[in-house]
């Protein structure tokens, strides 16, 4: 490895000693990690004001080709020990887990008077309070950027940018595996599982990919940024969320004839309940995005998210939501701002924006009062008087139906697929009347239910 001091137009200064990292996980993020260090070494002092190096690395095999050389390296088998290392002044954690040994090392970190990196959206998401407060407390700065949207800085832009603004909502794509398969379903018209297995054969998709296509991967990202965004304490179990796995080619096809495309979307608003007490709403969940919004066009692994401002109005905030470039570039973002503000404490206050004292623990809003339209698939047996047991049960709860259609299943002998869309509504009539139907001997599979996005 180069030493950065001997670099071109390298600015090392004497004044300030280096910033000694070090590095546990070494996958694609990890191994990123390095490689950004080492090439933008003398960028990343002249912006720091002080050398950043990684003194010690830790992962699993210590033997497995990263395509980084790590022989400059001090190896800890046991990466929970690097926190007590004299020769580290700052923990970057990439192994990932909400809890076990990634935790172990957080608080091992903080309790040694280390500063804390990390891209674990799970460990911030249920642990994120308890590991700010006892940051806070003790002087330590605690960074997450990569834990969201990889190399988008959405959330420096929250607790930064729009710092001067009540947020008024904030939307958007948070999972880039839901998204390949969502916009690779609609641009050929295969089926979940066919392109599930492609994004796995791509890597896009883990071997067990149960996390991304059920919506918890971006709940727990959706759940952190709206602890920011809106000064409330983190609520991951709070969040209502529903994955893609259930979508059929034909549901991606019904949207399109309808003018919209579909996305899993997670989205967080303050509601003010019929009491007056405002509450936090946390969702994931497909949604039909009309072809003219912003969000239709996200395609591929891309993340993008909207923030609305009282004062600065709609921000759009999209990029590469994982790989190790982008991961590895919000990782070393948040060192260099370790560096720049270590020395006066000032950014071990600011985690979540506002210290976790004065983070608000929100009540979850009631997701029957709010307002919205709704797209319904029911998958049905072929026979008479089906149709109208169905919009009976929707005559029954309100709900008032805007357009229906009938269609049969090729390949499924005896069944068809009933599609309809609601004019707004309240969104507990529609539950009200899917339990009219639960039991029904007329429904071959339970139904499908997915809000239409408004602007």
């Amino acid at each position: 490895m180069a030493d950065p001091t001997s670099l071109p137009n390298s600015t090392h200064s004497t004044a300030r000693p280096p910033l000694r990292v070090a590095l546990a996980g070494l996958g694609t993020v990890g191994a990123g990690v390095i490689r950004l260090i080492e090439s933008n070494a003398a960028l990343i002092e002249r912006r720091a004001g002080r050398r950043v190096v990684v003194t010690a690395v830790s992962a699993r095999d210590r033997g497995k080709d990263r395509g980084v050389d790590l022989s400059p390296y001090a190896w800890e088998d046991d990466m929970t020990a690097m926190a007590a290392r004299d020769d580290v002044d700052v923990v970057v954690e990439l192994v990932g887990g909400s809890d076990g040994p990634a935790l172990t090392l957080a608080r091992n970190a903080i309790r040694h008077g280390k500063g804390l990196v990390t891209a674990n959206k799970a460990m911030i998401a249920h642990h994120g309070m308890e590991l700010a407060g006892t940051a806070e407390a003790a002087g330590i700065p605690l960074r997450f950027e990569a834990a969201v949207a990889g190399g988008i800085p959405v959330i420096k832009g929250l607790r930064e940018g729009v710092a001067a603004n009540a947020v008024d909502r904030l939307y958007g794509i948070l999972n880039g595996t839901c998204n390949f398969i969502l916009s690779t379903m609609e641009d050929t018209g295969r089926d979940f599982a066919d392109v599930l297995a492609e994004a796995q054969a791509k890597g896009y998709a883990e071997a067990d990919p149960s996390f991304d296509i059920e919506g918890t991967d971006a709940a727990h990202k959706l759940s952190i940024l709206s602890s920011i965004a809106f000064g409330a304490r983190i609520d991951f179990a709070s969040v209502e969320t529903m994955g893609i796995s259930r979508l059929l080619a034909a549901d991606i096809a019904q949207a399109d004839a309808l003018g919209y495309v579909i996305r899993l979307i997670a989205t967080a608003e303050t509601a003010t309940g019929p009491d007056g007490v405002q509450r936090l709403f946390q969702r994931v969940q497909p949604h039909l995005v009309p072809f003219d919004n912003l969000l239709a066009h996200v395609d591929g692994a891309t993340n993008a998210v909207v923030v609305e401002g009282n004062f600065s109005g709609r921000l759009l905030f999209q990029g590469a939501g994982a790989g190790d470039g982008p991961t590895a570039s919000a990782v070393v973002a948040d060192v260099i701002d370790i560096a720049r503000g270590m020395d006066t404490g000032f950014e071990a206050d600011r985690a979540f924006s506002i210290p976790v004292s004065g983070l608000e623990a929100m009540d979850p809003a009631d997701s029957g009062h709010r307002r919205s339209r709704a797209y319904l698939r029911f998958i049905v047996a072929d026979r008479p008087g089906v149709l109208a047991e169905i919009t009976a049960a929707m005559r029954d709860a309100g709900v008032s139906i805007e357009s229906l259609i009938q269609k049969g299943r090729a390949e499924e002998d005896g069944e068809v697929l009933v599609v309809m869309v609601t004019h707004e509504g309240p969104e507990s009539a529609v539950a009200h009347a899917l339990r009219l139907l639960e039991g029904s001997a007329s429904l071959a599979a339970p139904p499908l239910v997915m809000h239409l996005l408004d602007e």
